[in-house]
């Protein structure tokens, strides 16, 4: 029997490309430093030219962030033109002056003057612990890889498929000892609305229940999600070896482990400040079920949210109606609300099964797929 003769709706389905960029306008850039000692890297949200509406939610113990508090609701700026994830932790924020050079250079920003000229780009960023991972405590992004993180988002063509795994801010990512990197991933409501996200995995806990070897954001799937006894023993035992071998490498020497989860949640409705805030908040609901524990002293866990507001998240007839409108708006943001936090958690899992094994000085980080198979 049909759904809808069931009385359920029809499942939303990802947009073309599964990724942040299947909302209009947006387009996402990396750039990463490998070898030599580096082991890291910047991912860049570019938004729209005039920017797009954003807003941010910090639930980790130990952040390092930028310009979060240019995004609370009751102050000035309303747009931003771009939002950069980073590795290198608090050294790492210099790639976004890099990035606001950038900016400004195209008169893009807040304008505060006549001339074009005179704007101030308002960068938020993030920044995840990586440091060492690459064997070098000092080789961590800086304004030049901001830069480059720019012009390869701008250099793309607008809803163009997304680079996932061991890339920008993923380059140096891990967690609980397993290879993190970049995913993303997308869903069109019924609505037509767009919502998506992109996540840096690199969290204190982990992505796989230690006790089966299933992907938490995959626990709901079914018998398919969980890997065989005999798998889930012998990639216990290879976990196992590979934390022994990185004992006397670099990142290894860091007690305790420090790590934080970076995302950028966006949809294509038009959402004020303070809905794009709940947003934020409500997305952190799908980092919980993806990454546990999560939002510890040692995570920076921060996810940041952006408003494109090509579409109305309700017709304007429906609007106009004084008691009708009001209850649908709830309703048609509640359903986006609860997107974003789908969607969160499914580009964590693709993260998980997008990034690749990293043997070297700072340390060997086996991938998902290299502990469990294909």
């Amino acid at each position: 029997m049909a759904d809808a003769q069931q009385g359920r709706e029809a499942p939303h389905l990802p947009g073309p490309h599964d990724a942040l960029t299947d909302v209009t306008g947006l387009r996402v850039g990396h750039a990463e430093r490998t070898g030599d000692g580096f082991l890291t890297g910047t991912t860049v949200v570019l938004a729209p030219e005039g920017g797009a509406v954003a807003a941010v939610d910090v639930r980790g113990g130990g952040p390092g962030t930028r310009e979060t508090d240019a995004l609370d609701p009751r102050n000035l700026v309303q747009r931003v033109e771009a939002v950069v994830l980073t590795g290198g932790s608090a050294f790492g924020l210099d790639a976004a002056s890099g990035v606001t050079a950038w900016l400004e250079e195209r008169g893009r920003g807040f304008r505060v003057g006549p001339d074009p000229a005179q704007v101030v780009p308002v960068v938020p960023a993030a920044a995840l612990f990586d440091l060492g991972r690459g064997g070098d405590w000092r080789a961590r992004p800086d304004a030049a890889l901001g830069r480059a993180a720019a012009e390869a988002a701008a250099g793309t063509d607008p809803r163009s498929p997304v680079a996932q795994g061991n890339t920008g801010a993923g380059t140096g990512a891990v967690a609980g000892g397993i290879k993190g990197g970049i995913g993303t991933a997308s869903m069109v409501l019924s609505s037509g609305t767009t919502v998506a996200a992109l996540a840096a995995v690199n969290a204190s806990g982990g992505f796989v229940d230690p006790h089966t070897g299933a992907l938490y954001g995959r626990l709901a799937g079914g018998p398919a999600a969980f890997p065989s006894p005999d798998v889930h023993t012998a990639a216990q035992r290879r976990l196992a070896e590979a934390r022994s071998i990185s004992q006397a490498r670099t990142a290894s020497s860091v007690r305790p482990p420090l790590n934080t989860t970076l995302a950028v949640v966006a949809t294509d409705a038009r959402l004020t400040r303070a809905q794009a805030q709940k947003l934020a908040g409500t997305a952190h609901d799908g980092l919980a079920r993806a990454v546990r524990p999560v939002h510890l002293l040692s995570d920076g866990d921060t996810v940041f949210a952006l408003s494109t507001g090509t579409r109305p998240a309700l017709p304007e007839e429906a609007l106009a109606d004084p008691v009708f409108g009001v209850h649908a708006e709830a309703g048609a943001l509640n359903e986006i609300l609860a997107a974003g936090a789908d969607v969160l958690t499914r580009a964590v899992v693709k993260a998980a099964l997008a990034a690749e094994t990293v043997d070297g000085p700072g340390g060997l980080f086996p991938s998902y797929r290299d502990l469990y198979g294909g």
